[in-house]
């Protein structure tokens, strides 16, 4: 799938509130991962892989306090997908990689099927001029996302089922999605956000496809 990306590559670098990369402790972790890397490349998998396997997913670890800055996911040790892209875009922009978010729309679950939103990192790749998709959320049983910077090769964490009206959005965000920011600011628990996940993204509803 092709990717978009809805801005300059400068604003892929940019630091913001929630992508907050001047934080001592994002600082000191951003030096550490790039003194043990061998190159870009290898940069880009440890910090992928710190998030995705030394931050929890919020609902595997059974945390109940909503987190939404790069530096408090790091500070708590958790947060749900979209706070885990939000670590991971700082540690990565921090290093000079271009990285926006992309989102996917999904099935809950099978008991509640209704759709959802699941949100994950478009990271560009420089030396091949293309933008990959890499999900942070964390593996467990039934839930293997692994790193790959082949577009042709990616593997998220879930693969859209367009007969369940899952869709893969092709768009990567320079900011995150204002909805996703409202809902982690806005409700404190993740009990409390679990009823109130957001149905729509920039817009974009989550019981309509999006323009092709």
């Amino acid at each position: 799938m092709e990717l978009i990306p809805d801005s300059e590559i400068s604003y892929f670098l940019e630091e913001t509130e929630i992508i907050d990369f001047s934080n001592p402790k994002i600082r000191s972790l951003s030096e550490k991962l790039n003194r043990e890397a061998a190159d870009k490349t290898d940069l880009m998998k440890r910090i992928y892989e710190f998030v995705r396997d030394e931050i929890s997913h919020s609902n595997d670890s059974g945390d109940m306090e909503v987190t939404l800055k790069a530096s408090d996911v790091l500070e708590k040790g958790h947060g749900i997908c979209f706070a885990k892209s939000h670590l991971m875009a700082a540690l990565l922009r921090k290093n000079g990689i271009p990285v926006g978010f992309c989102y996917q729309k999904l099935v809950l679950s099978e008991k509640n099927p209704i759709l959802i939103f699941h949100g994950l990192c478009g990271v560009y790749i420089e030396e091949n001029d293309v933008w990959v998709r890499l999900d942070p959320r964390g593996n467990k049983e039934g839930v293997d996302a692994q790193f790959s910077i082949d577009p042709d090769n990616e593997k998220p964490a879930f693969i859209a089922c367009p007969e369940h009206r899952e869709e893969d959005f092709k768009t990567i965000y320079a900011e995150p999605a204002a909805e996703i920011i409202f809902a982690l600011t806005e409700y404190k628990t993740r009990e409390e956000l679990w009823k109130n996940l957001p149905t729509k993204i920039n817009g974009k509803s989550s019981e309509v496809e999006e323009n092709k």
